[in-house]
């Protein structure tokens, strides 16, 4: 069983997903956990199953002090980078969260720029319980997006890969081209339109 910290005070976790992806937004997301409410089964979102995920996803929505999911778009992705598309969805989420936070523990080896203390925290979402909340949320709300730009370019395969980099999704890329939900900063993408 994991046992994971949970700080006292109003700290909020940070996680984003989907910075692997070729196509969607990368998604982060804030949680600050009531130690009052705990939610058993809490972990880092890449070692739940996807039906344990979406249950959890409600638990942490239902007990948590304040949650906020923010995005950034491919547009964004393509025009500042990766890595800062993820500070950025960040940086957004934590300013939508309906109570201020007095710190940060964010998941990773770089914090996004904010106006309250923040430590980065590697492998922290399988250490802290808000990072861990944080993950779980990021992962369900980007892979019920995926979902929805599936049914708009079913020829990908999103609802299956959710636009990771597998050989279905390098096969269709082939086929198809790039869809413009695609990041064409992303060497196979750019590959490809440099084909087309």
């Amino acid at each position: 069983m994991l046992e994971l910290i949970v700080p006292a005070g109003l700290v909020c976790g940070i996680d984003e997903a989907g910075r692997g992806p070729l196509a969607g937004p990368v998604v982060a997301a804030a949680v600050i956990l009531d130690p009052a409410r705990p939610i058993p089964g809490l972990n880092d979102s890449k070692k739940l199953s996807e039906k344990k995920r979406v249950v959890l996803a409600q638990l942490i929505r239902e007990r948590a002090i304040a949650w906020a999911v923010a995005e950034a778009s491919v547009e964004e992705i393509d025009r500042i980078n990766i890595l800062q598309a993820s500070l950025l969805a960040m940086q957004r989420a934590v300013a939508a969260l309906s109570v201020r936070p007095i710190s940060a523990l964010v998941d990773g080896n770089r914090c996004p720029p904010l106006d309250i203390p923040a430590q980065a925290i590697i492998k922290g979402d399988g250490k802290i319980a808000s990072i861990a909340a944080a993950s779980i949320l990021a992962k369900t709300d980007r892979d019920a997006g995926m979902l929805v730009l599936h049914a708009q370019y079913p020829q990908y395969g999103f609802d299956r890969h959710m636009g990771y980099p597998t050989a279905a999704h390098f096969k269709a890329l082939e086929e198809y081209g790039a869809s413009p939900v695609h990041r064409r900063s992303f060497g196979p993408v750019a590959k490809q339109l440099s084909l087309l």
